[in-house]
């Protein structure tokens, strides 16, 4: 491809990844845009499950965003240095901060998409603190806060991958959950990632990118329920297609997802909030309701 079409190319994917209101996303995000840019699979009818091969090499991408200037592309966040967990609080003076619940709370696997859905003030919007990977186990306040809350949940983020769909289980191996709190994992999983189209990564060739699952061999052993990071029923919890996907080492990065679509759909289901009923659905729901209920004759 000639540098020049690239480089428009990724002028343009930059300004859909901030679209609307001028977002703030990650380096993956932009990568995963300019594959729509390239070929908008995305658009394709979504009642057919498929993901589709990237457009472009990781390596190519790079290449024009350095030729670019990645300082010039707005909202481009830096990518995420972990280190030690930080301590709750600790931006605070209040000594009362563990006092009060904590009705909600989100992980993500990556640590770069928390802190993009940081930057793009979810925890305000949302009332619900964003955590990353590296900033677990949560601290003991947390959790203590968690535990005075009515019905609190906390959420979980996760890429699309065999390596992925463990983190529920990994994530519980670090915290003391307080009983009666409910972990309720978002996704990502193949099916939803099937849904939207959105695009894989497969296999060896994708060892020097960081933040996904290494392929086949890993995914094969994750989905027999043995060795290392295997989940129990994990298999028995998946479709026919989602397993067939994984097992050709298939796997997708939350990062793929659109990040405004990433940050509605956080805010929508951290917040439980359920899609209006079309009317045609509820006349369907009237014809088995009994008294009232639709006419047959």
């Amino acid at each position: 491809m000639r540098q020049a079409i690239l480089d428009r190319v990724l002028r343009t994917a930059a300004e859909k990844a901030a679209a609307p209101g001028q977002l703030h996303f990650t380096e993956r995000q932009l990568y995963y845009e300019v594959c729509r840019v390239l070929l908008p699979w995305h658009r394709a009818p979504r009642r057919t499950h498929f993901t589709s091969a990237p457009a472009l090499t990781y390596g190519a991408f790079r290449g024009a965003l350095q030729r670019l200037g990645p300082e010039s592309v707005d909202g481009l966040l830096p990518p995420v240095v972990p280190g030690p967990p930080q301590v709750a609080g600790r931006h605070t003076p209040e000594p009362d901060l563990f006092d009060y619940g904590l009705p909600r709370l989100l992980v993500c696997e990556s640590d770069d998409i928390a802190a993009m859905l940081r930057a793009n003030g979810v925890p305000m919007e949302s009332a619900c603190p964003v955590y990353g990977a590296s900033e677990l186990p949560l601290d003991t306040g947390v959790l203590r806060m968690l535990s005075l809350a009515e019905r609190a949940t906390v959420y979980l983020l996760h890429d699309a991958s065999a390596h992925g769909l463990t983190f529920p289980a990994r994530f519980a191996r670090t915290a003391d959950i307080p009983d009666g709190v409910r972990v309720v994992p978002l996704g990502l999983r193949p099916r939803q990632a099937g849904a939207l189209h959105l695009v894989h990564g497969r296999g060896p060739a994708y060892a020097a990118i960081p933040g996904h699952w290494p392929g086949p061999a890993a995914a094969a052993g994750a989905l027999g329920g043995a060795g290392a990071g295997a989940a129990p029923g994990l298999a028995s919890a998946l479709s026919r297609w989602e397993r067939d996907w994984l097992r050709r080492g298939r796997f997708v990065e939350l990062a793929a997802v659109n990040p405004a679509s990433l940050i509605r759909t956080v805010h929508r289901l951290v917040r439980e909030v359920r899609a209006p009923r079309s009317q045609l659905a509820e006349l369907r729901q009237a014809r088995h309701a009994g008294f009232l209920s639709w006419p047959t004759s």
